[in-house]
């Protein structure tokens, strides 16, 4: 008798569970269908006035104002334009963080949508068109969907939500501070600290209605390398007068791939790319010198730091096999996003519940870099990819003119974010 009692109180429990998922969730979709027309209609103004990092200074005033419309206590001005707003609860619970990016791109739009970006700004000197070329309008517009079905229910919320709106994601201006990292060091993830945050980035290739997530390692790390390749400067016609930084540079490439390939475990991902050679002013001038940039990109520490090493050996063996010499300045920028897989493993079945099971499915880690690893390096952080091409279409890739995210993403986004959220903090954090 005693044991059949405890199973029915184990039954009736799970019974009512059950219920209240179900209420929760009938709220979250009644509330994405009333305010979607709202939240497109701001997408498509943040879409048609596009700002560079550090200079969101219109979109970061549009979030601040929707935010207090919904009664949050807001924070504008943090790292120069971004922009904090906390959702109290109406009952107590964990402190969830959720981020979204803001910048757009120098990159001149080429689509047919009706709302198209025209816009045009000057970056490094020079006069460039501006589009959200990377999907950091619909990134902001799902945030701005989850704040208002979050707000509407949030009677029944037990927590606080800390809605983080970022700036210069992309990288800030040259010669200036900005992104998470500058957010970090602002203290936005204090006061009050959350105990985990999400976010989500558009992927290209993904249709509409889908979502990708990784487990463990998802972005890598970004670093820029700038080396300088030093010779002899001499006439073309008298090679034997210089010590030829071109020949130099050229063994430099080619040797710099061998440290994927020859000097890493050939299992760890990792990646070394020269985007830049330049040198010499005439075609019967030998230089003086030759410029080399590139980016690194790997997982772990112990990667990254064989790289650097590894590149400033070859530099060293190859200028002095010459009688040249080098510098190397190595930039270690972004870290690498690492979901929590403690977390992933809690938090999918939300997403699998929301859009349905089919619909969410594990994807292979990308070498692109995001910085949401600043916040996710504070606390368990995860981070997914929400589908964003409309089926029979297709986008160009991310960063080019023809990049087109779909409307119909962001009711898909602000249902999985905040059923993921709800479910989140219903289970008082981290199980």
């Amino acid at each position: 008798m005693v044991k059949n009692n405890s199973f029915i109180r184990l039954f009736t429990i799970v019974v009512l569970l059950s219920g209240l998922t179900a209420a929760n969730d009938r709220a979250i979709k009644k509330a994405v269908k009333k305010y979607t027309p709202t939240i497109l209609e701001l997408r498509h103004r943040i879409h048609q006035n596009p700002e560079l990092g550090n200079r969101e200074f219109k979109t970061a005033e549009m979030v601040a104002n929707h935010l207090k419309s919904l009664g949050m206590e807001v924070t504008t001005g943090v790292a120069h334009t971004g922009v904090i707003g906390l959702l109290k609860g109406g009952k107590p619970g964990p402190v969830v963080g959720v981020r979204a990016d803001m910048d757009a791109l120098p990159v001149t739009e080429n689509t047919d949508l009706p709302f198209k970006s025209t816009v045009r700004a000057t970056y490094l000197g020079k006069d460039v068109g501006v589009m959200h070329a990377c999907g950091h309008d619909i990134h902001t517009s799902v945030q701005l969907g989850v704040a208002s079905v979050l707000a509407s229910i949030k009677r029944d919320l037990p927590g606080t939500v800390k809605f983080i709106f970022q700036p210069a994601e992309e990288g800030p201006p040259p010669g200036e501070e900005g992104g998470a990292d500058l957010m970090v060091r602002e203290n936005t993830m204090e006061n009050p600290r959350p105990v985990a945050v999400f976010g989500l980035h558009s992927l290209a290739s993904m249709e509409v209605g889908k979502i990708g997530y990784t487990s463990g390692p998802s972005f890598a790390a970004v670093d820029q390398f700038i080396a300088i390749v030093k010779g002899k400067q001499a006439h073309g016609a008298h090679p034997d007068e210089s010590i030829d930084p071109v020949v130099m540079a050229s063994e430099i490439v080619t040797a710099f791939q061998t440290i994927r390939s020859r000097s890493l475990n050939p299992l760890e991902p990792s990646v070394v790319t020269v985007g830049i050679i330049r040198g010499g002013e005439r075609f019967n001038i030998i230089p003086a010198e030759v410029h080399l940039e590139g980016t690194v990109r790997t997982y772990s520490k112990k990667t990254r730091d064989g790289v650097e090493r590894r590149m400033g050996e070859i530099l060293k063996g190859i200028t002095s096999a010459y009688g040249g010499s080098y510098e190397l300045d190595y930039n270690r920028g972004t870290p690498a996003t690492i979901n929590n897989p403690a977390l992933t493993t809690q938090v999918v079945p939300s997403l699998e519940r929301a859009i349905g099971k089919e619909n969410v499915m594990a994807i292979p880690p990308t070498m692109g870099g995001e910085d949401f690893s600043f916040f996710s390096n504070i606390v368990p952080g995860f981070y997914y990819r929400l589908g964003m091409v409309k089926p029979g279409t297709v986008s160009g890739g991310h960063h080019t003119p023809t990049f087109r995210a779909d409307d119909s993403c962001i009711s898909v986004g602000m249902e999985a974010m905040s059923t993921l959220i709800v479910d989140f903090m219903k289970a008082g954090g981290i199980k």
